[in-house]
């Protein structure tokens, strides 16, 4: 069996051969590569998904239909010398040949490897870790975050970037995959590469879509590398969607709760999570606590929302403020105020999907505000605000936007005097958009309008994080091509959040 070394793994990222001399690559079970995600400071879950023939119609990866046992193992050393647990789970079928190991009993704050074998073959080799200690705040975290990854745009260099920046922790903050036929969603100058299948609507489409994104070597990297927590926006299952309430209401879909139901499978059979859907429920929020230094609350603006106000879109909508409107639903609100409230951590992080601070298109008295965004339900979002008073430092990290920006978020949000109680980052796409630019033709007009917004670039690319006790830095990462692979990363932009002290401050 062939040797990973480090520098294999965390840059080059070549796969462990298959037992035996000259067997066949489209035999190979682990085409989707590896995955780890959600750790606590005893345990963490590792994903993968046995898939020989990824791109097949039916979803089912060329695998049988029987039920494949699938060991694993997780070590101190990328030689796995010193095997601290190991099993066996079982591939079945009707979980698209998925694997969840959730493991306990790890050391906290340790790196870890870990693997898969079945059928003769072994996966590559990948990397996690555990959380510190409870309320331990360790040396620092450095964590990434990144958001909307639309295959056919580009090509996911920006993940390798990322791989090779060897994070601790990654966010994945929606729009992991996209739902359309080739063709329909063209990014400008065309799209270099196409998805398979129709637009996703079965759980085969998914499963197969699912396939095509995790079939990407860059993306493997990225997962390889550390141990993700992802939620999803709307592209995992149809654009804008609300609750139960699909996108185009001109366009009937008598079936959208079971095209729901299929798409949260799908995802959780291709994510490292631990918790399985319900038909057409899955609980993604939740929260990552890193040790005393971070609490990661992860949230979902989508399948508890009310439908877009004034029919979506960019509006100057008096709806927008009405008390009763909610993006988060009343359970999800309560449990994200509560654990504020209850919160002894030194930063508290809104992991979510979409654009929070107020955010004005229009120059002059006339307001014109993103009705998909928090803008459309106001008073949720004034609510969550007041509870940054509970916390030390509230920080927010958003993704959605196919640009990358930097806000301070403010204590009434049509009053740029008030104080300044948090601090938003939001990443801009791996892909979505295509090549992009330093700047959009209306930019000077927005944020002359909104001057609590600090930073904006319209580039591809993610953001990287640096947590300590006194500081958070973030620096802002971006490629200047996609649609051709192996771009450079540069730092475009670079700002602190000190301690107590909410707001950007560029270094």
């Amino acid at each position: 069996m062939t040797r990973v070394t480090r520098r294999a793994l965390l840059i080059g990222g070549l796969a462990l051969t298959t037992v035996g001399a000259g067997s066949a690559k489209l035999t190979d079970p682990f085409t989707l590569g590896v995955a780890s995600g959600d750790p606590t400071y005893d345990g963490v879950v590792l994903w993968t998904r046995l898939a020989p023939t990824p791109l097949a119609e039916d979803g089912m990866g060329g695998m049988p239909s029987r039920v494949v046992d699938v060991k694993w193992e997780i070590a101190l050393d990328e030689r796995f010398r010193l095997v601290v647990r190991r099993g066996t789970a079982h591939a079945r079928p009707e979980g698209g040949h998925s694997v969840h190991v959730d493991v306990r009993g790890l050391l906290p704050g340790r790196e870890y490897f870990y693997r898969f074998s079945a059928e003769g073959h072994v996966s590559r080799t990948g990397r996690t870790r555990t959380a510190p200690a409870p309320w331990a705040l360790g040396s620092g975290l450095t964590m990434a975050f990144a958001s909307c990854s639309q295959f056919e745009h580009g090509y996911f260099t920006a993940y390798r970037r990322l791989a090779e920046d060897q994070p601790d922790l990654v966010l994945h903050l929606g729009d992991y995959q996209y739902e359309y036929k080739k063709g329909t969603y063209v990014a400008p100058g065309g799209n270099p590469r196409d998805h398979e299948g129709p637009e996703t609507e079965t759980l085969a489409n998914y499963r197969q879509r699912h396939a095509q994104y995790k079939s990407d070597l860059d993306l493997q990297e990225a997962h390889a590398v550390a141990p993700w927590s992802v939620v999803w926006d709307d592209h995992e299952i149809d654009n804008n969607w609300a609750d139960e309430i699909y996108e185009k209401p001109e366009i009937p879909q008598p079936n959208f709760l079971a095209r729901r139901a299929a798409a949260f499978q799908a995802y959780y059979e291709n994510m490292p999570i631990r918790n399985k859907p319900n038909g057409i429920d899955l609980q993604l929020y939740r929260r990552i606590q890193w040790g005393g230094l971070a609490t990661f609350h992860m949230l979902d603006t989508r399948q508890y929302r009310d439908d877009q106000a004034c029919g979506d879109g960019l509006k100057t909508c008096q709806e927008r403020l009405n008390p009763t409107r909610s993006i988060t639903g009343a359970e999800q609100e309560k449990w994200l105020l509560d654990g504020m409230r209850r919160s002894r951590a030194r930063w508290d992080v809104l992991g979510q999907q979409v654009f929070f601070s107020q955010l004005d298109f229009t120059p002059g008295a006339v307001e014109r505000n993103n009705m998909d965004a928090w803008d459309g339900y106001a008073a949720n979002r004034d609510r969550v605000v007041a509870g940054f008073s509970n916390v030390r430092n509230a920080v927010v990290l958003t993704g959605d936007v196919h640009a990358a920006w930097g806000a301070d978020i403010k204590e009434r949000w049509n009053d740029p005097s008030s104080r300044t109680l948090g601090t938003e980052l939001v990443s801009t796409s791996i892909t979505s958009g295509g090549d992009g630019s330093e700047e959009r033709p209306e930019t000077p007009a927005i944020l002359a309008e909104n001057p609590h917004v600090k930073y904006f670039n319209n580039r591809r690319g993610y953001v990287r994080t640096k947590f300590t006790a006194r500081e958070v830095r973030a620096d802002f990462r971006a490629l200047d091509y996609v649609q051709k692979p192996g771009a450079p990363v540069t730092t475009k932009a670079s700002f602190v959040i000190e301690d107590r002290n909410p707001g950007l401050n560029r270094v």
